[in-house]
């Protein structure tokens, strides 16, 4: 059963290495991210999945002890989902590696660790039924849920501006801050898919999973620095 969900964009400035010198316009979404984490240890979950966009490197589970780097985006920092040694035979999306940031820079300890990469343009449907296999059983089960809003929210945004974009991110923003599992059901695949809304599919599978569940959430930030939508939510 889930008994608890953060959810967080994965831009890989959230890294102060990769923003360098910007790295402080970032500040106070890496600290809401960190708050929303620490909302996931307080529910002692017996297991935390990570989810996020699976992006070229394609959809799939990743272990406790699976690795990952931003040397892509040119600095050599490595991190690794969760403790033990290092473990897969692939590396960790973006999305996931920058999830496996923010559980070390918390020190996360409370329950072994598991990662699931998702398909940007899985249909709603499938989203839900891995969201409710996630949280088939007895175990106490976390999630962290990684995802960006719209990259369409200004002129200089990496979609450029597309005025559907503001509203969809409200939407998304109204249902994640209330943990309302069928408006985030219910969002448009295909309108997503358009203003680059990779956060998408992870909603929907924290929907499944959240079905039932009886979860109250909190809408902790929410901006758009980039002209890309950052959303953080805690469901506990």
């Amino acid at each position: 059963m889930l008994v608890a969900a953060a959810v967080c964009p994965c831009p890989p400035l959230l890294v102060p290495e990769v923003a360098a010198g910007a790295a402080a316009e970032l500040d106070g979404l890496r600290a809401a991210c960190l708050d929303a984490v620490a909302v996931l240890a307080a529910a002692r979950p017996d297991r935390l999945v990570v989810v996020g966009p699976a992006g070229p490197a394609g959809p799939g589970t990743h272990p406790q002890g699976a690795v990952g780097s931003f040397r892509g985006f040119g600095v050599d920092v490595q991190v690794q989902l969760g403790a033990g040694g290092p473990a897969g035979e692939r590396e960790l999306p973006v999305s996931l590696a920058v999830a496996a940031w923010l559980l070390g820079r918390t020190g996360w300890s409370a329950a072994p660790v598991e990662g699931l990469a998702v398909e940007e343009s899985l249909d709603p449907g499938h989203c839900l039924k891995r969201g409710r296999e996630l949280a088939d059983g007895a175990a106490r089960t976390a999630l962290l849920v990684m995802g960006d809003g719209s990259a369409c929210r200004s002129l200089k945004a990496p979609g450029y501006l597309d005025e559907r974009a503001q509203p969809f991110d409200a939407e998304a923003a109204r249902a994640l801050g209330a943990a309302d599992t069928a408006a985030l059901a219910a969002l448009d695949a295909r309108l997503a898919g358009e203003l680059q809304a990779a956060g998408r599919a992870p909603w929907q599978v924290l929907a499944g999973a959240a079905e039932g569940a009886g979860l109250h959430g909190e809408l902790l930030h929410d901006e758009a620095p980039y002209g890309v939508g950052y959303l953080v939510a805690a469901w506990s």
